[in-house]
């Protein structure tokens, strides 16, 4: 067995502004927050913590910094979607209408979105 093949994973996603990066990943995304202190706000994604941490000069990449396993990715684009979630179409990628682009052998579907910080973040639906 590997040293941390047992291991939970910890989540971190670096925000400028909690007050306004909090609410979206409770209320939007509806992670349930678990905590909170100086440094961070935590999230249960799966029973794995996310720690929203503050870092007053973050500036997001313009890669996926985490993404989310989901069972119907058509049906959480749409529940997001209400949520006032937006999706990010690539030109030339070749995503549907709703942002959800297809694997040539349609084993996978991705959809990309980003928080209020910029950080882009994707959906996927493996099979």
């Amino acid at each position: 067995m590997g040293i941390l093949e047992q291991a939970t994973p910890v989540v971190i996603i670096c925000t400028r502004d909690r007050a306004m990066s909090e609410p979206f990943y409770r209320d939007v995304l509806g992670l349930k927050m678990t905590g909170s202190d100086d440094f961070a706000a935590v999230f249960d994604i799966g029973g794995a913590p996310l720690r929203l941490s503050t870092v007053g000069d973050w500036k997001a990449h313009e890669h996926t910094v985490f993404g989310f396993a989901v069972a119907d990715i058509r049906k959480t684009v749409a529940d997001l979607t209400k949520n006032g979630v937006k999706f990010t179409i690539y030109p030339g990628f070749g995503q549907d209408a709703d942002g959800i682009w297809t694997t040539p052998d349609k084993s996978v579907r991705v959809a990309w979105f980003s928080d209020p910080d910029g950080n882009n973040l994707s959906l996927t639906q493996f099979g």
